[in-house]
């Protein structure tokens, strides 16, 4: 057994090389190393002692597996992934190779792009221009102004924020969805009317980002966007036979 276990990253086709220079977590960073079995293949290293979701090894997982997203389809490990051997990865890889397989060949090409939809933060003079309700609970205001009034108007403006941007969020879902080869709901974020990733093939990543940024600047004065990629492809891999046995972190 390894001391303090294997660390785990991806799961890649078992053609593939490494990147050169690659390493993986850790201080020093880790000696990537290749597991095979059969068709498929993990990449790993020794586990390092006291792993924690420092920033540094944080970025470094996430560097690995874009550069392994460049040279072949990828089943992404979430950080801190950790088998106790060699022996229970190669096991795992035998006992689903077939599934992985399968995932590999959908993800080929592709790459995950997050889009997030929240509340305009600059938006109040569309919102008292728009919202009859807002706009009489502001006049109401300024003629008689006392706490509870700025209470209402306050919570009032909120709301009409949040109802703007969910519905802006639907139209741009709405709009990109025919450009992605699947889409996925992210968990749920406070603010947030809106989280979601697209599984987009390489060759379309420019027109979908051109896409969010048309779509943002037609909507500024009812949603804020927030995109994240080309990301590995997290969200459109089943958790199903991919985590290690004992995955420790």
């Amino acid at each position: 057994m390894t001391e303090g276990g294997v660390y785990v990253y991806a799961i890649i086709p078992a053609g593939e090389a490494l990147p050169a220079d690659a390493v993986g977590v850790g201080s020093p960073p880790a000696v990537l190393r290749l597991i095979r079995d059969g068709r498929v293949a993990a990449v790993v290293s020794d586990a390092p002692p006291q792993l924690r979701a420092r920033r540094r090894d944080l970025m470094a997982h996430q560097d690995l597996l874009l550069r392994l997203t460049e040279g072949g389809p990828v089943l992404p490990m979430r950080f801190g992934a950790v088998a106790p051997d060699e022996t229970t990865v190669r096991a795992q890889l035998a006992g689903s190779q077939a599934e992985h397989l399968a995932m590999l060949r959908h993800l080929d090409q592709s790459v995950e792009i997050n889009v997030k939809a929240l509340p305009a933060q600059d938006a109040l003079a569309a919102v008292v221009a728009e919202e009859k309700d807002v706009r009489r609970l502001r006049e109401a205001v300024r003629r008689r102004p006392d706490y509870q009034a700025n209470v209402r108007l306050g919570e009032a403006v909120a709301t009409a924020l949040s109802r703007r941007a969910s519905e802006a969020g639907k139209k741009l879902l709405h709009e990109l969805t025919p450009m992605a080869r699947a889409v996925a709901a992210g968990p749920e974020v406070p603010g947030c009317a809106l989280n979601v990733s697209f599984l987009v093939e390489r060759s379309e990543v420019d027109a979908f980002q051109e896409t969010v940024r048309r779509f943002a600047d037609a909507h500024m004065e009812s949603v804020e966007l927030r995109v994240a990629g080309p990301l590995p492809c997290y969200s459109f891999v089943s958790s199903r036979g991919l985590r290690p046995t004992a995955a420790g972190v």
